[in-house]
Protein backbone atom coordinates (compact mmCIF):
# COMPACT_ATOMS: atom_id res chain seq x y z
CA UNK A 1 0.00 0.00 0.00
CA UNK A 2 2.50 2.23 -1.07
CA UNK A 3 -0.21 5.04 -2.07
CA UNK A 4 -1.50 5.06 1.32
CA UNK A 5 -0.60 8.69 2.33
CA UNK A 6 -1.62 9.99 -1.00
CA UNK A 7 -4.78 8.30 -0.62
CA UNK A 8 -5.42 9.86 2.70
CA UNK A 9 -4.38 13.23 1.63
CA UNK A 10 -6.30 12.82 -1.27
CA UNK A 11 -9.51 12.60 1.88
CA UNK A 12 -8.73 15.13 3.68
CA UNK A 13 -8.46 17.06 0.32
CA UNK A 14 -11.96 16.23 -0.77
CA UNK A 15 -15.17 17.77 0.04
CA UNK A 16 -17.50 15.35 -1.60
CA UNK A 17 -16.76 11.47 -1.64
CA UNK A 18 -18.53 8.71 -3.51
CA UNK A 19 -17.75 5.04 -2.94
CA UNK A 20 -18.56 2.84 -5.49
CA UNK A 21 -18.55 -0.93 -5.91
CA UNK A 22 -19.57 -3.54 -8.90
CA UNK A 23 -22.95 -5.09 -9.98
CA UNK A 24 -24.02 -8.05 -7.64
CA UNK A 25 -22.85 -6.80 -4.14
CA UNK A 26 -21.13 -9.69 -2.09
CA UNK A 27 -19.50 -9.44 1.37
CA UNK A 28 -16.16 -8.05 0.22
CA UNK A 29 -17.95 -5.50 -1.61
CA UNK A 30 -20.43 -4.63 1.16
CA UNK A 31 -17.54 -4.79 3.62
CA UNK A 32 -14.92 -2.55 1.97
CA UNK A 33 -17.39 0.19 1.07
CA UNK A 34 -18.71 0.27 4.47
CA UNK A 35 -15.10 -0.21 5.96
CA UNK A 36 -13.82 2.77 3.69
CA UNK A 37 -16.92 5.17 4.78
CA UNK A 38 -16.50 4.48 8.44
CA UNK A 39 -12.65 5.41 7.96
CA UNK A 40 -13.45 8.36 5.83
CA UNK A 41 -16.09 9.81 8.55
CA UNK A 42 -13.29 9.55 11.11
CA UNK A 43 -11.85 12.30 9.47
CA UNK A 44 -15.36 14.55 10.07
CA UNK A 45 -16.02 14.05 6.00
CA UNK A 46 -19.24 13.79 5.04
CA UNK A 47 -19.11 10.12 2.31
CA UNK A 48 -21.91 8.64 0.05
CA UNK A 49 -21.95 4.98 -0.77
CA UNK A 50 -23.40 4.39 -4.35
CA UNK A 51 -23.83 0.62 -5.68
CA UNK A 52 -25.22 -0.52 -9.04
CA UNK A 53 -27.96 -2.67 -6.98
CA UNK A 54 -29.34 -3.64 -3.63
CA UNK A 55 -27.47 -5.18 -1.09
CA UNK A 56 -28.44 -8.98 -0.29
CA UNK A 57 -30.54 -9.76 2.84
CA UNK A 58 -27.80 -12.12 4.24
CA UNK A 59 -25.48 -9.51 4.62
CA UNK A 60 -28.08 -6.23 5.25
CA UNK A 61 -27.30 -6.22 9.16
CA UNK A 62 -23.87 -4.89 8.66
CA UNK A 63 -25.42 -1.37 7.44
CA UNK A 64 -26.00 0.34 10.67
CA UNK A 65 -26.61 3.68 10.71
CA UNK A 66 -24.91 3.65 7.07
CA UNK A 67 -27.07 4.71 3.60
CA UNK A 68 -26.09 2.75 0.58
CA UNK A 69 -27.79 4.33 -2.68
CA UNK A 70 -28.47 1.71 -5.54
CA UNK A 71 -28.51 2.98 -9.13
CA UNK A 72 -31.20 0.06 -10.15
CA UNK A 73 -33.53 1.94 -7.80
CA UNK A 74 -32.15 5.82 -7.33
CA UNK A 75 -30.46 6.26 -11.22
CA UNK A 76 -30.93 9.96 -11.29
CA UNK A 77 -29.71 10.32 -7.56
CA UNK A 78 -26.34 8.19 -8.13
CA UNK A 79 -25.53 10.24 -11.25
CA UNK A 80 -25.90 13.51 -8.95
CA UNK A 81 -23.78 12.19 -6.33
CA UNK A 82 -20.99 10.72 -8.75
CA UNK A 83 -21.21 14.17 -10.93
CA UNK A 84 -20.84 16.38 -8.21
CA UNK A 85 -18.32 14.57 -6.26
CA UNK A 86 -14.53 15.44 -6.28
CA UNK A 87 -12.97 12.30 -4.96
CA UNK A 88 -14.59 8.85 -6.02
CA UNK A 89 -13.22 5.33 -4.76
CA UNK A 90 -13.18 2.35 -7.02
CA UNK A 91 -13.68 -0.62 -4.64
CA UNK A 92 -13.28 -4.21 -5.97
CA UNK A 93 -13.67 -4.18 -8.98
CA UNK A 94 -11.00 -3.69 -12.33
CA UNK A 95 -12.75 -2.01 -15.01
CA UNK A 96 -15.81 0.61 -15.12
CA UNK A 97 -18.23 -1.86 -16.87
CA UNK A 98 -18.26 -3.67 -13.79
CA UNK A 99 -20.64 -1.33 -12.38
CA UNK A 100 -22.75 -1.98 -15.66
CA UNK A 101 -22.67 0.09 -19.11
CA UNK A 102 -24.92 2.76 -17.77
CA UNK A 103 -23.32 3.48 -14.37
CA UNK A 104 -20.31 3.01 -15.74
CA UNK A 105 -20.43 5.29 -18.52
CA UNK A 106 -21.02 8.22 -15.78
CA UNK A 107 -17.98 7.31 -13.52
CA UNK A 108 -15.99 7.83 -16.75
CA UNK A 109 -17.80 10.80 -17.33
CA UNK A 110 -17.31 12.67 -14.37
CA UNK A 111 -13.70 14.94 -13.85
CA UNK A 112 -13.29 13.32 -9.91
CA UNK A 113 -10.34 12.18 -8.94
CA UNK A 114 -10.62 8.52 -9.28
CA UNK A 115 -8.64 6.06 -7.17
CA UNK A 116 -9.18 2.28 -7.82
CA UNK A 117 -8.49 -0.39 -4.85
CA UNK A 118 -9.07 -4.22 -6.22
CA UNK A 119 -7.75 -7.43 -5.84
CA UNK A 120 -8.60 -8.52 -8.91
CA UNK A 121 -6.05 -9.00 -12.34
CA UNK A 122 -5.78 -6.71 -15.32
CA UNK A 123 -7.09 -3.41 -14.01
CA UNK A 124 -8.15 -0.75 -16.44
CA UNK A 125 -6.47 2.48 -16.66
CA UNK A 126 -8.93 5.16 -15.82
CA UNK A 127 -8.12 5.81 -12.65
CA UNK A 128 -5.57 8.78 -10.93
CA UNK A 129 -4.35 6.21 -8.14
CA UNK A 130 -4.23 2.74 -8.73
CA UNK A 131 -4.16 -0.34 -5.92
CA UNK A 132 -4.20 -3.49 -7.60
CA UNK A 133 -3.09 -6.26 -5.43
CA UNK A 134 -4.41 -9.67 -7.25
CA UNK A 135 -1.98 -11.86 -4.78
CA UNK A 136 -4.59 -10.00 -1.86
CA UNK A 137 -7.46 -12.45 -0.33
CA UNK A 138 -9.94 -9.26 -0.11
CA UNK A 139 -10.30 -5.76 -0.86
CA UNK A 140 -11.30 -5.55 2.87
CA UNK A 141 -7.93 -6.70 3.97
CA UNK A 142 -6.50 -3.66 1.12
CA UNK A 143 -9.06 -1.44 3.31
CA UNK A 144 -7.10 -2.48 6.69
CA UNK A 145 -3.90 -2.05 4.70
CA UNK A 146 -5.04 1.71 4.20
CA UNK A 147 -5.56 2.68 7.35
CA UNK A 148 -2.77 0.89 8.84
CA UNK A 149 -0.05 1.73 6.19
CA UNK A 150 -1.00 5.37 6.35
CA UNK A 151 -0.25 5.33 10.26
CA UNK A 152 -3.88 5.87 11.07
CA UNK A 153 -4.55 2.26 13.40
CA UNK A 154 -5.30 4.47 16.25
CA UNK A 155 -8.57 5.17 14.20
CA UNK A 156 -9.52 1.89 13.92
CA UNK A 157 -12.78 0.85 16.20
CA UNK A 158 -14.80 -2.37 16.21
CA UNK A 159 -17.22 -0.46 14.18
CA UNK A 160 -14.83 -0.03 11.07
CA UNK A 161 -13.32 -3.69 11.97
CA UNK A 162 -16.82 -5.25 11.48
CA UNK A 163 -17.42 -4.73 7.56
CA UNK A 164 -13.40 -5.37 7.21
CA UNK A 165 -13.28 -8.92 9.01
CA UNK A 166 -16.92 -9.89 7.24
CA UNK A 167 -15.54 -8.74 3.94
CA UNK A 168 -12.12 -11.45 4.55
CA UNK A 169 -14.21 -14.02 6.08
CA UNK A 170 -16.74 -14.13 2.75
CA UNK A 171 -13.94 -13.96 0.30
CA UNK A 172 -11.60 -16.48 1.58
CA UNK A 173 -14.88 -18.99 2.00
CA UNK A 174 -14.40 -18.09 6.37
CA UNK A 175 -10.20 -18.15 5.54
CA UNK A 176 -9.73 -21.64 3.89
CA UNK A 177 -8.82 -20.51 0.53
CA UNK A 178 -5.32 -20.37 -0.70
CA UNK A 179 -5.12 -16.98 -1.06
CA UNK A 180 -5.46 -16.57 2.89
CA UNK A 181 -1.61 -15.66 3.80
CA UNK A 182 0.05 -15.44 7.56
CA UNK A 183 -0.49 -11.20 6.96
CA UNK A 184 -4.40 -12.32 6.80
CA UNK A 185 -4.59 -13.90 10.07
CA UNK A 186 -1.97 -10.91 11.54
CA UNK A 187 -5.20 -8.54 10.30
CA UNK A 188 -7.54 -10.56 12.08
CA UNK A 189 -5.97 -10.69 15.06
CA UNK A 190 -5.73 -6.83 15.00
CA UNK A 191 -9.62 -6.25 14.52
CA UNK A 192 -10.60 -8.83 17.19
CA UNK A 193 -8.08 -6.53 19.60
CA UNK A 194 -10.38 -3.80 17.78
CA UNK A 195 -13.52 -5.07 20.19
CA UNK A 196 -15.03 -6.95 17.25
CA UNK A 197 -17.28 -9.58 18.13
CA UNK A 198 -16.12 -12.14 15.19
CA UNK A 199 -18.60 -14.48 16.67
CA UNK A 200 -21.86 -12.31 15.42
CA UNK A 201 -20.26 -11.59 12.57
CA UNK A 202 -20.12 -15.42 11.40
CA UNK A 203 -23.35 -16.02 12.84
CA UNK A 204 -25.51 -12.88 11.27
CA UNK A 205 -24.18 -13.85 7.63
CA UNK A 206 -24.18 -17.88 8.43
CA UNK A 207 -27.41 -18.42 10.49
CA UNK A 208 -30.19 -16.27 9.51
CA UNK A 209 -31.49 -18.92 6.84
CA UNK A 210 -35.16 -18.60 5.32
CA UNK A 211 -36.69 -21.94 5.41
CA UNK A 212 -37.49 -21.08 1.26
CA UNK A 213 -33.94 -20.34 1.47
CA UNK A 214 -32.61 -24.00 2.57
CA UNK A 215 -35.74 -25.36 0.53
CA UNK A 216 -34.37 -23.87 -2.45
CA UNK A 217 -31.00 -24.99 -1.93
CA UNK A 218 -31.73 -28.79 -1.04
CA UNK A 219 -33.70 -28.55 -3.98
CA UNK A 220 -30.58 -27.20 -6.11
CA UNK A 221 -28.18 -30.40 -5.19
CA UNK A 222 -30.76 -33.23 -5.00
CA UNK A 223 -32.41 -32.06 -8.19
CA UNK A 224 -29.73 -30.15 -10.61
CA UNK A 225 -26.73 -31.24 -9.36
CA UNK A 226 -24.95 -33.23 -12.21
CA UNK A 227 -21.68 -34.46 -12.40
CA UNK A 228 -19.15 -34.88 -14.96
CA UNK A 229 -16.91 -37.65 -13.74
CA UNK A 230 -14.35 -38.16 -16.13
CA UNK A 231 -12.89 -34.44 -15.51
CA UNK A 232 -13.90 -33.72 -11.78
CA UNK A 233 -16.50 -31.25 -13.01
CA UNK A 234 -19.96 -30.25 -11.11
CA UNK A 235 -22.56 -28.47 -12.60
CA UNK A 236 -25.44 -26.46 -11.21
CA UNK A 237 -27.73 -24.77 -12.80
CA UNK A 238 -31.40 -22.85 -12.01
CA UNK A 239 -33.93 -21.26 -14.36
CA UNK A 240 -35.83 -18.22 -12.86
CA UNK A 241 -38.66 -20.53 -12.95
CA UNK A 242 -37.54 -22.77 -10.33
CA UNK A 243 -36.56 -19.72 -8.53
CA UNK A 244 -39.75 -18.12 -8.44
CA UNK A 245 -41.23 -21.70 -6.94
CA UNK A 246 -38.88 -20.97 -3.96
CA UNK A 247 -39.50 -17.31 -3.52
CA UNK A 248 -35.84 -16.29 -4.59
CA UNK A 249 -34.11 -13.24 -2.66
CA UNK A 250 -31.27 -12.22 -3.61
CA UNK A 251 -28.09 -13.70 -1.81
CA UNK A 252 -30.20 -17.48 -1.37
CA UNK A 253 -27.81 -18.93 -3.88
CA UNK A 254 -24.76 -17.16 -2.23
CA UNK A 255 -21.85 -20.25 -1.68
CA UNK A 256 -24.02 -22.49 -3.58
CA UNK A 257 -21.19 -23.27 -6.04
CA UNK A 258 -18.80 -23.94 -3.25
CA UNK A 259 -20.75 -26.70 -2.15
CA UNK A 260 -21.07 -28.10 -5.56
CA UNK A 261 -17.20 -27.61 -4.96
CA UNK A 262 -17.23 -29.80 -1.96
CA UNK A 263 -18.31 -33.02 -3.39
CA UNK A 264 -15.48 -35.75 -3.42
CA UNK A 265 -13.36 -36.17 -6.77
CA UNK A 266 -14.56 -32.78 -7.80
CA UNK A 267 -12.17 -30.25 -9.22
CA UNK A 268 -14.35 -27.81 -10.75
CA UNK A 269 -17.85 -26.13 -9.85
CA UNK A 270 -19.72 -24.39 -11.99
CA UNK A 271 -23.18 -22.54 -11.08
CA UNK A 272 -25.58 -21.48 -13.72
CA UNK A 273 -28.35 -19.16 -12.68
CA UNK A 274 -30.73 -16.94 -14.78
CA UNK A 275 -31.55 -13.83 -13.96
CA UNK A 276 -33.68 -11.44 -16.22
CA UNK A 277 -33.36 -13.13 -19.30
CA UNK A 278 -29.80 -13.66 -19.04
CA UNK A 279 -27.56 -16.33 -17.77
CA UNK A 280 -24.82 -15.53 -14.70
CA UNK A 281 -22.29 -18.21 -14.52
CA UNK A 282 -19.96 -18.73 -11.23
CA UNK A 283 -16.98 -20.65 -12.06
CA UNK A 284 -14.72 -21.90 -9.14
CA UNK A 285 -12.10 -24.46 -8.76
CA UNK A 286 -9.25 -26.54 -7.35
CA UNK A 287 -6.65 -25.71 -9.83
CA UNK A 288 -7.80 -25.25 -13.27
CA UNK A 289 -7.15 -21.21 -14.87
CA UNK A 290 -11.16 -20.70 -14.88
CA UNK A 291 -10.98 -16.97 -15.45
CA UNK A 292 -9.22 -17.97 -18.74
CA UNK A 293 -12.37 -19.71 -19.81
CA UNK A 294 -15.22 -17.39 -18.52
CA UNK A 295 -12.97 -14.50 -20.26
CA UNK A 296 -12.45 -16.77 -24.05
CA UNK A 297 -16.43 -18.12 -23.95
CA UNK A 298 -18.39 -16.27 -21.67
CA UNK A 299 -17.33 -12.49 -21.74
CA UNK A 300 -16.42 -12.74 -18.39
CA UNK A 301 -13.06 -13.17 -15.80
CA UNK A 302 -11.77 -12.70 -12.43
CA UNK A 303 -9.38 -14.41 -10.11
CA UNK A 304 -7.51 -17.88 -11.48
CA UNK A 305 -9.73 -20.25 -9.55
CA UNK A 306 -12.98 -17.79 -8.78
CA UNK A 307 -14.50 -16.17 -11.80
CA UNK A 308 -17.17 -14.83 -13.30
CA UNK A 309 -19.14 -14.81 -16.83
CA UNK A 310 -22.78 -13.95 -18.73
CA UNK A 311 -24.58 -15.74 -21.33
CA UNK A 312 -27.75 -14.49 -23.77
CA UNK A 313 -28.61 -18.38 -25.09
CA UNK A 314 -31.11 -20.05 -23.06
CA UNK A 315 -30.01 -22.09 -20.40
CA UNK A 316 -29.99 -25.23 -22.46
CA UNK A 317 -27.89 -23.57 -24.87
CA UNK A 318 -25.96 -22.33 -22.53
CA UNK A 319 -25.04 -25.71 -20.78
CA UNK A 320 -24.46 -27.38 -23.90
CA UNK A 321 -21.95 -25.15 -24.83
CA UNK A 322 -20.15 -24.90 -21.97
CA UNK A 323 -20.15 -28.97 -21.89
CA UNK A 324 -18.98 -29.08 -25.39
CA UNK A 325 -15.91 -27.01 -23.69
CA UNK A 326 -15.39 -29.50 -20.96
CA UNK A 327 -12.53 -31.72 -22.83
CA UNK A 328 -10.70 -28.85 -23.85
CA UNK A 329 -10.59 -27.12 -20.57
CA UNK A 330 -10.60 -29.78 -18.42
CA UNK A 331 -8.53 -32.93 -19.95
CA UNK A 332 -5.36 -33.53 -19.52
Amino acid sequence: MIEANNIVEAIKKADKIVITSHRSPDGDSIGSSLGLARFIQAFGKKVDICHPDPCPEFIKWTIKNDTIIDFESSEELVIQKLNDADLIFSLDYNAAYRLGNDMGDALKATSAKKIMIDHHLDPDEYADITVSEPDVCSTAQLIYELIDASGNSGLLNSEMAEPIYLGIMTDTGSFRYNTVTPRTHDILSLLLKSGLDHTNVHESTYDGNRIDKLKLRGYAIAEKLEIVEKYGVAILSLTEEELARFNYIKGDTEGLVNIALSVEGVQTAVFFNESKGRIKISFRSKGVPVNVLANENFDGGGHKFAAGGISDLSMNDTLEKFKLLIPKYFGE
